[in-house]
């Protein structure tokens, strides 16, 4: 069951539900391995579209691990989302709005 209080949201692969969420270090990682500046930054990166593939993958990654699945962006690229690209989007748009929840 997922925790929304602790950042917790879900995302379904392969027909199952993984937990994810992003720890205070994930959000660190990212935003080096993002090149961001700043936790902002890394939100309005999403917020306004300008993010890639690769990103998605960089932030299913670190949210996956957070929740309990240890996955390298490699196994991560090669995961099929229920719903697509799409749905994977829309999974790392739940996932970071539940972790910046109560910021600003």
């Amino acid at each position: 069951m997922l925790n929304p209080q602790r950042g917790e949201t879900g995302v379904l692969i392969g027909g199952e539900m993984r937990r994810m969420r992003l720890t205070l270090g994930a959000l660190a990682a990212l935003e080096a391995r993002l090149d961001a500046q700043g936790l902002v930054a890394l939100a309005e990166r999403f917020e306004t579209g300008g993010f890639g593939a690769a990103d998605l993958v960089a932030v299913i990654t670190a949210g996956l691990n957070g929740g309990g699945w240890a996955v390298s962006e490699a196994e991560v690229a090669e995961m099929e989302f229920d719903g697509g690209a799409i749905e994977a989007a829309a999974a790392v748009t739940r996932l970071l709005a539940a972790s910046f929840r109560g910021i600003g």
